[in-house]
């Protein structure tokens, strides 16, 4: 595998190696569970997803951790809104994301931690800090000190006074440095809390993911992703408590999405252009939604609009269309060992030029054209060839079987023709029945009825066929 990813701490791309050969350890940050996951969120939950599955498909075994952020102002604020605890409000938005998630095809992680559940890892790693002089007590409060860590600002490639006068800081006047940032938060009045070594509190934002991270995944871990917006400073301060306190690099690849915006502009709920994640797979196809955001290059922004969710919609049907074609085929026409070499070149060309893309920077949307050509090219075969050659037909399937694997646009495991009910087979039977006695009002009304039912009836020389409407 030649796999070169950009990586944003050198501003280059990179070669990826392991640091255990044959092994990832991959961290993705999670969402505040406060409410619903907006759509933008859902970018680099699908891109990040697309990457994991390719490292997999390429022989990796991936340990994939994404952390649920369970404890923070705004889920207090919210709890206290609904006149519920934070607990009760967690499990309940985290039953939300699970069903948003899957509903848009993302594969669950190896590991789903809290930061509630990992109290004693955040206490221990913050009392190392203190104790190596990058991190000190302000009244029951713990902050990092930036001064302390030489290389602050390497992710975000700027200098502290840079840093400081494009920030938002925390106006405690009290501490050493503006851009000092909690570690451990002092307990206030109706807040939930846990004793440590500072008095009752709870953990800051960015320490929760240092922390998680290292338990899971070690020291150092090949690749942490996130949107760019985390950049700085959650992935700065990241990077500057787990090496301070390890000594030891905190991440060897460090990848970032670019924003999805509405109308192009980012999304906001000030300009009214805010969307979940609920309210776009109710509105669009799961499947479209996905190959919409693998359509464009994970660090380039992309434009969420009616046209492009259109377009990537009748792309997934277009390659749904090719599958089911080709398992009709399969299914009525002769089968037979004839050795079709030129079909069978072009399609490891195909494959090539695919992995040369997504080799490339995991380069979602050049691979996309490759396969659309290889769908070309499957589709003139079906359309020029009476009798089909075995290895041509399994070599076709296995085209469908990959891009399924990898993208998780197309859903093929529930879409099999010689699995239909009785039901449709029986309308269908009827119908054929209708149009041989010339009735064909009853036989346009059996249509009409299976359309009710989600299928779509294709007249072929070869005999009715039938597929699940997108």
């Amino acid at each position: 595998m030649t796999l070169k990813l950009y990586n944003d701490l050198t501003r280059k791309k990179e070669l990826f190696k392991t640091v255990t050969p044959g092994k990832v350890g991959f961290y993705s940050c999670g969402p505040t569970v406060y409410n619903y996951f907006h759509i933008g969120n859902s970018r680099p939950f699908i891109v990040f997803d697309v990457l994991r599955r390719y490292l997999e498909y390429s022989g990796y075994e991936v340990t994939f951790v994404q952390n649920f952020t369970d404890i923070d102002d705004k889920m207090i604020n919210r709890a206290q809104e609904l006149g519920i605890t934070v607990a009760e409000l967690a499990e309940k938005t985290i039953a939300d994301y699970f069903e948003d998630a899957d509903g848009i095809g993302v594969k669950r992680a190896t590991f789903y931690p809290r930061a509630t559940d990992h109290i004693d890892e955040i206490i221990l790693l913050v009392k190392k800090l203190i104790e190596n002089g990058n991190a000190y007590e302000l009244k029951g409060d713990v902050y990092f000190s930036v001064a302390s860590f030489k290389d602050y600002g390497k992710l975000s490639k700027q200098s502290l006074d840079e840093l400081q006068s494009g920030a938002r800081v925390d106006l405690n006047t009290d501490k050493r440095h503006p851009l000092d940032f909690a570690l451990w938060k002092s307990q206030k009045p109706g807040e939930p809390a846990w004793e440590s070594p500072w008095g009752p509190g709870r953990p800051g934002w960015h320490i929760e993911c240092s922390a998680m991270s290292m338990k899971y995944l070690g020291e150092t871990i090949d690749i942490h992703s996130g949107g760019v917006d985390l950049t700085f400073p959650h992935h700065e301060n990241e990077i500057a408590q787990a090496e301070a306190a390890t000594g030891k690099p905190f991440v060897n690849y460090w990848l970032h999405n670019g924003y999805l915006l509405i109308d192009k502009e980012k999304m906001s709920k000030s300009l009214g252009n805010f969307m979940t994640a609920r309210a776009a797979r109710e509105k669009y196809s799961p499947l479209a939604l996905r190959m919409f955001i693998l359509s464009a290059h994970y660090r380039s922004p992309i434009n969420f609009a009616p046209d492009g969710i259109e377009q990537s919609a009748s792309a997934v049907e277009r390659l749904l269309n090719c599958w089911s074609d080709l398992k009709h085929a399969a299914g009525n026409r002769p089968v037979i060992e004839k050795n079709d070499q030129d079909f069978l070149q072009e399609i490891e060309k195909f494959q090539k030029r695919f992995q040369d893309e997504m080799d490339d920077d995991f380069n979602t949307a050049g691979a996309m054209g490759i396969v659309f050509e290889t769908v070309r090219h499957i589709n003139n075969y079906l359309k020029n060839t009476a009798e089909l050659d075995k290895n041509a037909i399994e070599r076709a399937f296995r085209f469908f079987d990959d891009i399924d694997q990898i993208f998780g646009v197309m859903d093929i495991s529930d879409r099999t023709i010689e699995t239909a009910n009785e039901e449709i087979e029986g309308l269908i039977k009827a119908r054929e029945e209708a149009r041989k006695s010339r009735d064909f009002s009853k036989a346009d009304a059996i249509r009409d009825e299976l359309l009710e039912k989600g299928i779509v009836l294709e007249d072929t020389a070869e005999g009715p066929r039938w597929k699940k409407k997108q």
